[in-house]
Order: C-alpha cells, then structure tokens, then sequence
C-alpha cells in the first residue's frame, strides 16, 4: 500500500491515495478493502481503463464518481458523501489521479458528517497543498454544510 502514490490512511476503515496500478489494485484487495471510490476523470492520464472490472473481479465494489479538477462542485460533494454514508460499515479505499481530490472531500466528509476534529481530518497532503491551491478548491474548503 504505502507504493501508492500518495497514499494515507485517514482512519482505521478508509485509506486514501493516488491512482493504483494494476497490481496496487490487488494490494487495495488484499489489505481487506471492500470498496473503491474513484474521484478522477476517465480520461486522467493514468487512468486505467476498465478500473471499474478489475475492481469487482477482485470482490470489491467500485463506485466513480468524476470530479472535474478545475471545477469541482458542491453537488460532486454531496454525492460523495452519499457514497461515503452508504458505505460506512465497509473499509473504503477513495482514490483520484494524485489524492488531491480526495484529500479536500475526505477533510469535508470527516469534518462536517462525523465531527471529527479539523487538525485530524487533514492529511498531510492536504496541509501541503492549502496555501497554493485554486480559488474553486477554497470555496470547496470553505463549505459548511452540503
């Protein structure tokens, strides 16, 4: 797991990194991950076409959710949280191109679903990239409710 671009384990039950590999996808598996939630784009350069397959052949469930890097949006939130509150028994790898993405709506997740703390809900990643990220990513940032 930790050959994973990025990769972090936010809680016990939800990891978070950049795009797997092939054979990462087998590492996700077999580090008792029951679900894989992919916030890029099809067409990201390191996508892998036919993810969604791999996944479940594997006996995880997949669910994509694009999110636009230079637009993301309350609603790509709010449907991430639905993804995140249906799977809450579940031990959930959330991945995107680089963690990116899924550094800011993880923090929003575990910030305004499960009152977690701001201090613990932010990766390191996250703290990384606040000061240089865009003005779309700041108001995504700046949410108080979805």
């Amino acid at each position: 797991m930790e050959d994973i671009a990025n990769f972090f384990q936010i809680t016990d039950n939800i990891g978070t990194g950049g795009q797997p590999n092939i054979s990462q996808i087998n590492e996700i598996a077999k580090a008792n991950y029951s679900v894989v939630i992919n916030l890029a784009m099809h067409d990201s350069d390191n996508a892998i076409p036919g993810e969604d397959k791999i996944v479940t052949s594997l006996g995880m469930k997949y669910m994509h959710i694009p999110v636009p890097f230079d637009a993301p949006t309350s609603d790509h939130l709010e449907h991430f949280f639905s993804a995140m509150d249906s799977f809450e028994n579940d031990r959930v790898f959330v991945h995107c191109a680089a963690n990116y993405r899924v550094s800011v709506f993880m923090y929003k997740y575990l910030t305004l679903r499960k009152g977690v703390a701001h201090e613990k809900a932010a990766s390191p990643l996250l703290k990384k990239w606040l000061p240089t990220m865009s003005d779309q990513w700041k108001l995504i940032i700046g949410l108080e409710a979805v």
